[in-house]
């Protein structure tokens, strides 16, 4: 169900982009966006793992440098029929953790020291396959994109403003006139936005009950949500998040004062949720 609610955003997504560029400039401004709709899909697959990675100074480790890490994540990995995946490093007092890569086989997860710090061995093993279920089911390639999609269409939206204050937009008489440009600068970000959230909420519900399976302690998963949560809501940023990667973080990065007013603009499910759901898979798994 949730595979086919995400797919049904994703859709809705593209077409919004399409639907975008009709509006602005007519015929020629959808198929600009349906090509741009595209590259972003391929640009995304191929490089969005590199990237953040780099955004966020993560550094990856090999069995020598972090045996005890590394060793688990192979457990984790061999425990959900993966391939081992990079393992990183994020130099970082804030805890927190992602996974990242365009499928199983050019996957990577990072951590933060502060996580490593704060959390016990068992409650870092809930974390990693959390993000280990996320590279199960593709999660980490399917938010990137709608992401960038989402990124995409604000964009639009900012120039379509401009060119309104400016007299520049086209005379197509295919445009969407008046309506056409509110529906492209205040409609269509939001709705984007809307989208690209409500999916990276449904995929953490799912990553959350798969990695209570694959770590096989739904509660060590629990306890770990309940730490990482308490330093996020005593305004613990971590370096270089920003809104258009907080989606992949196992606890929205940004400070808790500002995340999550309303549950429809947060990237992430209530943390109090999350946990309930935990503990109820706990007591059905006799744990």
């Amino acid at each position: 169900m949730n595979m086919l609610k995400t797919t049904v955003l994703m859709a809705l997504l593209m077409g919004i982009l399409i639907a975008v560029g009709g509006a602005f400039a007519g015929r020629s401004g959808a198929m600009l966006m349906l090509f741009i709709s595209l590259a972003i899909n391929f640009g995304t697959y191929w490089f969005s793992d590199s990237i953040v990675l780099k955004t966020y100074g993560a550094r990856e480790v090999t069995e020598q440098d972090a045996p005890e890490l590394y060793n688990l994540v192979a457990n984790l990995a061999a425990n959900a029929g993966l391939p081992m995946p990079k393992v990183c490093i994020i130099n970082s007092g804030v805890p927190n953790a992602f996974a990242t890569g365009r499928n199983p086989s050019h996957a990577a997860v990072a951590v933060t020291t502060g996580l490593m710090e704060v959390l016990d061995y068992e409650e870092i093993g809930g974390v990693l396959a959390h993000e280990l279920s996320h590279v199960k089911h593709r999660d980490t390639l399917i938010s990137c994109v709608a992401a960038a999609m989402a990124g995409i269409i604000s964009m639009i939206a900012n120039i379509a403003q401009w060119a309104a204050i400016f007299g520049g937009r086209s005379n197509d008489d295919d445009n969407g006139g008046p309506l056409g440009l509110i529906v492209t600068i205040i409609v269509a970000p939001l709705a984007a936005a809307l989208i690209q959230m409500a999916i990276s909420r449904s995929r953490e519900y799912e990553a959350d009950k798969s990695g209570g399976e694959i770590c096989g302690n739904p509660n060590a998963l629990a306890d770990a949500l309940e730490k990482i949560e308490y330093y996020s809501l005593h305004g613990s940023v971590l370096p270089h998040a920003t809104a258009s990667t907080a989606h992949m973080c196992i606890i929205n990065p940004l400070s808790g004062s500002k995340k999550q007013f309303i549950n429809l603009f947060s990237t992430h499910p209530p943390t109090e949720e999350r946990i309930a759901k935990l503990r109820q898979q706990a007591l059905a798994m006799g744990k």
